[in-house]
């Protein structure tokens, strides 16, 4: 079991859990180990979301870096999408994002990305977790002329708004509707400047709210954790569609103009559809993981395309678009990876893919939407000993539980189990047809399990 990385990187409160000496070693090793096959001096890129402890992790990870002999571009403020693809397209040897994507603003995280701009695989994580707790840490330390240097390189941004803007020019200004209106909620995030300007280039007729970041509202009742503000926001003002992305910008959910959800599952319907039809959906196949709706199954089966299904967490999504030469992958959560831009989630892209999809089809988003049926599903987090929260399936009266409500189902539904790799919590997730049958089931096993593992 892995001490500080969890599925999405280090996350814990800032400056307690997540100490400036703890991000320092993590720079330090993490600058050791991504870079000991180079033959040059290392250059690492540093992109952080709107959280005001961000600027103290920052300069702990540039004094870990610097302290080892690596050179710093630090990008301020930027989405987790832009540093992936500034990552490979300035051929760094890597880069971190200082985010706790979704959390409140008393969480902060660190995310590294390797140099093809994808996040590090699990053996590298615990790599580096290796170095930073031996003896190897005392001997990295650059002396003299190799003491590494830190500059600014926020000018870069446009590299990667130029990059976006060229994707969906050509389609968006052909199929352009003055009359269609969209709301973005940058969720007081990473967006918050970025998308303004990108949607402003490319003409849309939009209104942006939630995009004035002051270090401790992001995610804060906004974004695309909290889409009540913005489903009243469509609704009270006649949208006709919401965008809603997290606070590190890799995340998009949406809001169609009847106030229903557009979630990843029906993100990835869509777009794998439109693919399809443009014969640009590779192997005819689309991979989720195993929390995606019962509905993209059935959507996949009755279109005749594949659907691959991981464990959770986008990278290994990605692992498997990689492995087996897949285009589009994705989470039920709005990570939604299109391989043939971008190898991460990206919330500006996604949102102007289902944009484009839209006008250039000249119907409504409900519409667009109708051809996935998505099976009521319920969420429960009960919350346990961050000791025990990994031994629900070796408890006899869980498991026992579990396997009933299994049972019932006969075939008709499921039960998934998971435990968090950031918080004490374990999620509890059943989907069938009945709405009020499977919440009382998630809560009763959610009950269980906080009483067996406390």
């Amino acid at each position: 079991m892995r001490k500080y990385f969890g599925t999405d990187g280090i996350r814990r409160i800032a400056n307690t859990e997540l100490s400036p000496e703890l991000v320092f070693r993590v720079a330090k090793a993490g600058a050791y180990v991504l870079s000991k096959h180079t033959d040059h001096m290392p250059t690492i890129l540093i992109g952080r979301d709107t959280r005001i402890s961000g600027t103290l992790i920052e300069s702990s990870m540039i004094s870990g870096f610097l302290s080892y002999g690596a050179n710093v571009k630090t990008l301020g403020v930027l989405p987790t999408p832009a540093v992936a693809y500034l990552t490979k397209k300035l051929n760094a040897d890597a880069s971190v994002v200082i985010s706790a994507s979704h959390n409140t603003y008393e969480f902060n995280g660190v995310k590294y990305f390797s140099n093809k701009g994808m996040k590090i695989p699990d053996s590298i994580e615990e790599e580096i977790e290796e170095v930073m707790d031996s003896d190897k840490m005392s001997e990295l330390v650059a002396v003299n002329e190799n003491i590494g240097i830190s500059e600014s390189g926020e000018e870069l941004v446009y590299e990667y708004i130029y990059f976006i803007e060229g994707i969906f020019r050509d389609s968006l200004l052909k199929n352009a509707n003055k009359d269609f209106k969209v709301v973005i909620d940058t969720a007081n995030g990473a967006t918050s400047q970025i998308a303004e300007k990108i949607f402003s280039d490319l003409g849309i007729n939009f209104t942006i709210i939630n995009n004035k970041p002051n270090g401790v509202n992001i995610n804060d009742n906004c974004g695309s954790t909290h889409l009540e503000g913005l489903r009243k926001y469509v609704l009270e003002n006649g949208y006709d569609l919401g965008i809603a992305y997290d606070g590190d910008g890799d995340r998009c959910l949406a809001i169609d103009e009847n106030g229903d959800l557009i979630d990843g599952d029906k993100i990835l319907a869509v777009s794998s559809k439109y693919l399809k039809e443009n014969n640009k959906l590779s192997k005819d196949t689309i991979v989720a993981t195993v929390m995606s709706n019962l509905g993209l199954n059935v959507y996949a089966k009755n279109n005749n395309l594949n659907l691959i299904q991981t464990k959770v967490g986008d990278r290994y999504v990605l692992e498997e678009m990689l492995e087996n030469g897949y285009n589009i992958g994705g989470e039920q959560s709005g990570h939604i990876i299109f391989l043939d831009y971008n190898p991460t989630g990206d919330g500006i892209l996604t949102s102007l893919m289902l944009l484009q999809i839209i006008l250039e089809k000249k119907v409504s988003a409900s519409k667009l939407c109708d051809i996935i049926d998505i099976y009521p599903q319920v969420l429960v987090n009960a919350k346990v000993s961050n000791d025990r929260k990994y031994d629900f399936d070796k408890d006899e009266e869980i498991v026992k539980q579990i396997k009933e409500v299994e049972e019932e189902f006969a075939g008709n539904g499921r039960v998934l189990i998971r435990t968090s790799g950031t918080e004490p919590l374990v999620r509890v997730m059943i989907e069938g047809k009945d709405q009020e049958y499977i919440t009382k089931k998630a809560n009763d096993i959610a009950k269980l399990i906080e009483e067996r593992l406390k």
